[in-house]
């Protein structure tokens, strides 16, 4: 029952807020020392992926998955890369297709069920015969293709790969689609549909005949959005079906390695399906925090490294579960 019934985390003073948490990492803070070089990697379909690497000669590899529409760049992706570095672990910044400053190839793009181009980033990292052990970090929707990923292996995971820390993760991509739509949370949902009308109006270019951004502004949640793009160029019937192919929540039950997975309880993205108790009683492998705050992928703290409390948790769980 490995359930972690009080988590260690205070939130700042003032900082309580799960809005705050939410919106001040992402608009204010700045992370220095984390320098990347970038590596373009070809995937089976004839598409490319951007690899941002940033190493210290580590025999240990962290993969590190963002968000929706996030990318290497973000502060929380740069923030826990330094903490991977000050551990001593090499950190790999995976940019999902279409998130590297760059489109990808393809109509084809990400979401949150896909793990074909993860398997591929550990396939590769793999063979590169640096490395004697690998493990997983991912944020939100990264985080949900992480355990969905360490689900669908179970017991077949590859033994280069000791561990995975899943952070504000939608479990329940339905109940999630429905919390944005709530009032507090429209800002959030309007923000992530102008980010994505960006990449429709170029896929909109590369297929006319496919995709079309005409009416685009009458959508107004994201199942809209999902029915009529990210279903549709990623062989889902619906957004229904997406949904319910792509939540992890299904899938934690066969996660074989240790899996640390850290939702706040305030989290405003969240619906209360996200946080899977019974799952992680029945699953010695995964371990579930509830911080009482922390917002989505907030975990602010004060101190002397300006190392968020998430960045510290993650590392030292990985650091418990590997070996040097």
């Amino acid at each position: 029952m490995p359930l972690i019934s009080e988590s260690d985390y205070r939130a700042p003073f003032l900082f309580g807020n799960p809005h705050f948490q939410t919106i001040i990492p992402t608009l204010f803070r700045k992370v220095a020392g984390v320098v990347y070089k970038r590596e373009r990697i070809d995937t089976a379909d004839e598409d490319f992926l951007d690899l941002d690497w940033s190493s210290v000669g580590s025999k240990r590899l962290c993969i590190v998955l963002h968000g929706l529409e996030g990318n290497s760049g973000r502060p929380y992706m740069r923030g826990m890369v330094r903490a991977l570095n000050r551990r001593r672990w090499d950190a790999l910044a995976l940019n999902f297709r279409g998130c590297c400053g760059e489109p990808n190839r393809k109509l084809r793009m990400y979401h949150s069920g896909e793990t074909e181009d993860l398997q591929a980033v550990i396939n590769h990292a793999s063979a590169l015969g640096a490395y004697s052990q690998l493990a997983l970090v991912g944020f939100s929707l990264g985080g949900n293709a992480i355990l969905k990923y360490l689900g669908e292996q179970g017991a077949c995971v590859a033994p280069i790969l000791r561990a995975a820390v899943t952070i504000s993760v939608p479990c329940d991509l339905r109940a999630c689609s429905i919390r944005l739509e709530e009032f507090l949370n429209r800002p959030y949902l309007k923000r992530f549909l102008r980010m994505l009308r960006g990449k429709m109006e170029t896929k909109s270019l590369m297929a006319p005949d496919i995709v079309s951004i005409a009416g685009y502004d009458q959508i107004k949640t994201l199942k809209e959005f999902d029915d009529r793009y990210t279903a549709p160029l990623h062989g889902f019937k619906d957004a229904d079906d997406y949904y319910s192919q792509s939540s992890c929540k299904q899938f934690l039950n066969t996660i074989s390695i240790p899996t640390l997975l850290i939702n706040a309880a305030d989290d405003p993205f969240l619906s209360p399906s996200c946080f899977p108790t019974k799952e992680a009683e029945a699953n010695q492998n995964l371990f579930l925090e509830v911080p009482k705050h922390g917002g989505h992928a907030g975990f602010m703290a004060r101190n002397r490294d300006l190392e968020y409390w998430s960045e510290t948790r993650a590392t030292s769980f990985l650091e418990q579960h590997s070996q040097a």
